[in-house]
């Protein structure tokens, strides 16, 4: 059992920066592949990134490969999501998720935390 709570998100103008945190509990955490998706209104969640157990291993959407930069502290039990050069379409809730390997579906992670809001002004 993982527990998960996101922090970092708020209010940005475009172009500026936030550093998402990710803290788990449960001495599984290092057996787990963590990834960042999001959701913005009347949208699916949608991919967004994700870190292999080791933190040596990670992926991208798209839409934020080299603006996003995801990392990982398994001493401090810690995932984070750095976000750069922030759009008004990266507007969303954005959720942390503990999955056994590498995925790319929402539904292939087994817990979730309950999201933090990042609103991009333009």
């Amino acid at each position: 059992q993982v527990q998960l709570v996101e922090s970092g998100g708020g209010l940005v103008q475009a172009g500026g920066s936030l550093r998402l945190s990710c803290a788990a509990s449960g001495r599984t955490f290092n057996n787990y592949a963590m990834g960042w998706f999001r959701q913005a209104p009347g949208k699916e969640r949608e991919f967004v990134a994700v870190i292999n157990w080791s933190g040596i291993s990670t992926d991208y959407a798209d839409s934020v490969s080299g603006r996003f930069t995801t990392s990982r502290d398994n001493a401090e039990n810690m995932v984070y999501l750095q976000m750069n050069s922030l759009k008004p379409e990266d507007t969303a809730v954005y959720y942390c998720a503990a999955a056994t390997g590498i995925r790319y579906r929402a539904n292939d992670y087994a817990f979730w935390g309950q999201g933090t809001q990042v609103t991009v002004s333009s």
